[in-house]
């Protein structure tokens, strides 16, 4: 099977990208290295040293004999896409190729209507390759579990019934982001929703939550193939960036009270979840949605476990809640189904003391390339360019 991977120099797509051609299939990255020039406009960098993606796959090439395609444009470019797709004939795309970051997207109104602009014109262009020339094409979309907010119910996966005034029926759940970034996915998800049922494509959209570790099989081969960390305000996630910051002995930055819960999943399992997407397709006309994650935590409880760990390898690790710059509920209800994914195979990873301290390690090792003035917030959701502009 012939799998195009947009956004496959980044965090999760270099990670697939590599697992899937391990596994056989025939890979290929479409990106434009934006991600590395956003790195350079904001004065960050990624905690582990990133080769040049066209070093990463000549090295690839050269551990294990099997080649990966670049093709280097963007997908708001659509005489670049359909170009790239007829030379690689995919069975299945595989969607990352978005601005990921929230913090990004809140930044002021030139980082709002980037985000947008970018992500949702960009998953328009591959509907309409899609509809043109690859209908039979499978794409998994890489969805976020932030498109659902905080509901007072449970959190079905895509779709909920209801009853209202003695009726019934089936509708896509109702989505509360709490970003411009967010807001990007929820329209791609009405897109891709809207392009199945009126074309007959077929989709699977991934709601992924946050992914933490670095290291998969194929990651872990050799120093050029290393994945991305980041820590920062702005690309950094919750658990790697507490990692982070217990290596060199900062306190652990927790928003508010810490009581947001989330759910999170390891980035084998975020490998594993797109291959088993990607061999068990969507049928034609069917927009699928599975809600992809492992585990569920509240904020604080995921400092303490790191401060636990922490200590374990005798480092000195304190917390430190911190005003809050999002607007979000610190204290609420927060359960959501995650079982299609289970019922096809997958063996999740779940956080352990083990890994904990394997991450931590991990932070230890590449410390000295923290940059200790990137690690508090610098964007507020409510004075959009205040804060940023004093960094």
């Amino acid at each position: 099977m012939r799998v195009l991977v947009t956004g496959g120099d980044g965090y999760c797509g270099w990670a697939t990208a590599l697992y899937l051609s391990n596994r056989g299939y025939e890979v290929g990255i479409l990106d434009n290295l934006v991600r590395r020039h956003w790195d350079q406009q904001l004065g960050i960098e990624t905690l582990t040293p990133i080769a040049p993606i066209q070093k990463r796959i000549q090295r690839w090439r050269e551990l294990t004999g099997k080649s990966i395609d670049l093709f280097m444009g963007d997908i708001n470019n659509y005489s670049f896409l359909i170009n790239s797709l007829r030379k690689f004939q995919p069975d299945s795309i595989v969607h990352f190729g978005e601005q990921r970051s929230a913090p990004f997207s809140m930044i002021d109104r030139e980082h709002a209507v980037l985000t947008q602009s970018n992500n949702v014109m960009g998953n328009l262009n591959i509907l309409y390759a899609m509809r043109e020339e690859f209908p039979d094409a499978h794409l998994v979309k890489l969805g976020t579990m932030g498109e659902y907010g905080t509901p007072n119910i449970d959190i079905e996966e895509g779709y909920i019934t209801i009853e209202h005034n003695g009726r019934k029926d089936t509708v896509p759940y109702p989505k509360q982001p709490g970003s411009f970034y967010h807001l990007s996915k929820v329209h791609d998800s009405h897109n891709i929703h809207f392009a199945c049922k009126i074309w007959g494509l077929r989709a699977t959209d991934l709601n992924q939550g946050v992914v933490y570790g670095v290291l998969t099989d194929e990651t872990g081969m050799d120093e050029l193939l290393i994945n991305r960390l980041d820590y920062d305000g702005i690309f950094g996630t919750a658990l790697n960036r507490f990692c982070i910051q217990a290596a060199i002995n900062h306190p652990l930055t927790v928003y508010g009270q810490g009581g947001q819960t989330r759910a999170f999943l390891d980035i084998r399992d975020t490998v594993r979840c797109v291959e088993l997407a990607i061999a068990n397709p969507a049928e034609p006309g069917h927009f699928r949605v599975f809600n992809q994650f492992t585990e569920m935590f509240s904020v604080g409880d995921l400092a303490m476990m790191v401060k636990k760990a922490g200590v374990t390898l005798g480092l000195d690790v304190e917390i430190q809640n911190i005003e809050n710059p999002r607007v979000e509920l610190e204290d609420h209800y927060f359960n959501a189904k995650n079982t299609n994914l289970l019922d096809l195979g997958l063996q999740p990873h779940y956080l352990s003391d083990s890994l904990l301290d394997s991450l931590l390690n991990f932070a230890i090792k590449y410390k000295h390339r923290v940059d200790k003035n990137e690690i508090l917030p610098k964007v507020s959701w409510r004075n959009p360019g205040s804060v940023y502009a004093k960094s």
